[in-house]
């Protein structure tokens, strides 16, 4: 169903004139979805704020008592290597909330009309709040305790190429490299079923990265339907190098919808449609009786709406005026793969200067 209607707004709405104004640039949370005129500079800033809260199971939401009923896969593992005792039987650790903040530092430079390069640099600050059961008998609370981790995730090199231009519609492709930079072994203090605390290798979802290279592909559309601005962009991320494990490989879809209420300020309503593969490979280090140490409780189909506004102002001078951008997704679909947390509220904030 989404791939038809992936279809119908790509290649079937008509085109019209749209204007250089606050509605000219997308919704803050689509990457390269515009290029530049030959000699222009861009330089951008972006802060995302992204929580998880409660958790799901195959898409399902799941209480307590039956995340502990789960099955824990390293079960034979031992705990701790100086007694030698093993891990319990089912699931002990329950995550509670997840918060993470993602600085992106960016910029963009056009040799010429029909091509732009943009280069991108971004670092994450993740902490997360976890619930420590009894690994056997009474499954009674122990405690909570707390993980965080933050690093340079990641840097990406792109080229965006103009397709076609005129008054009334432009296209243009996109293709780079993304390449992992962030720690991938990071270890942090945990509170475990025999209330003793220990030093473990943190799970994936709290490493800064996953060491690989990936490439980045998208096609994007952007034009005027009425007193509107559509775009429409699908955007692939495939690994081409990686280590002994990554996050899987990516597909996304962003359609979006643009008013003005004048020049300087619009709003944008954004779908967003995001589907990722599980974990590929292990890490054998990463071994706890929590969900997050499970390669396949990763990836899945999430469906986001997002509420935006773009805004112009002359703050810093020069030629141009600087744009201020915010967003705010909420999901309203979520078939993870697994047991996984539920996301919650992600927000945006961006700040774009042309020189």
């Amino acid at each position: 169903m989404i791939y038809r209607l992936i279809f119908l707004f790509f290649f079937i709405i008509p085109v019209h004139a749209f204007s250089s104004s606050a509605i000219s640039h997308a919704p803050i949370g689509v990457m390269a979805d515009h290029f530049h005129k030959e000699g222009e500079w861009m330089v951008s800033l972006k802060i995302t704020n992204m929580e998880m809260k409660k958790n799901i199971l195959n898409g399902h939401s799941i209480s307590t008592k039956d995340i502990l009923s789960q099955p824990n896969p390293y079960s034979d593992m031992p705990m701790t290597m100086d007694m030698g005792l093993k891990m319990p039987k089912n699931l002990s650790v329950i995550p509670n909330k997840m918060t993470m903040k993602m600085i992106m530092l960016g910029a963009m430079y056009a040799p010429s009309d029909k091509l732009t390069i943009m280069g991108m640099l971004m670092f994450n600050d993740k902490e997360m709040m976890l619930d420590t059961y009894k690994g056997m008998m009474d499954r009674n609370y122990i405690g909570s305790f707390n993980t965080s981790s933050s690093d340079i995730s990641k840097i990406s090199f792109l080229g965006l190429y103009n397709l076609y231009q005129s008054e009334e519609s432009r296209w243009h492709l996109t293709l780079g490299l993304e390449q992992g930079l962030g720690e991938s072994s990071k270890k942090g203090i945990v509170l475990n079923p025999m209330n003793m605390k220990s030093s473990i290798t943190l799970p994936y979802g709290m490493q800064s990265s996953d060491k690989a290279l990936r490439l980045l592909s998208s096609i994007t559309n952007v034009s005027k339907f009425g007193d509107f601005i559509i775009g429409n962009q699908l955007a692939i991320k495939n690994i081409v190098s990686k280590k002994n494990w990554n996050f899987g490989n990516e597909f996304q879809y962003n359609l979006w919808l643009q008013g003005s209420f004048n020049k300087s300020i619009s709003y944008s309503i954004r779908l967003n449609y995001k589907d990722q593969d599980s974990i590929e490979g292990r890490d054998k280090s990463i071994m706890a009786p929590v969900q997050t140490s499970n390669p396949n409780n990763y990836g899945g189909q999430t469906l986001n709406l997002g509420l935006g506004f773009n805004t112009i102002f002359d703050v810093f001078g020069g030629k141009y005026k600087d744009r201020f951008s915010i967003e705010i997704l909420k999901p309203i679909n979520q078939d993870k793969n697994g047991l996984q947390m539920k996301d919650s509220l992600t927000i945006q904030l961006g700040f774009q200067k042309m020189l």
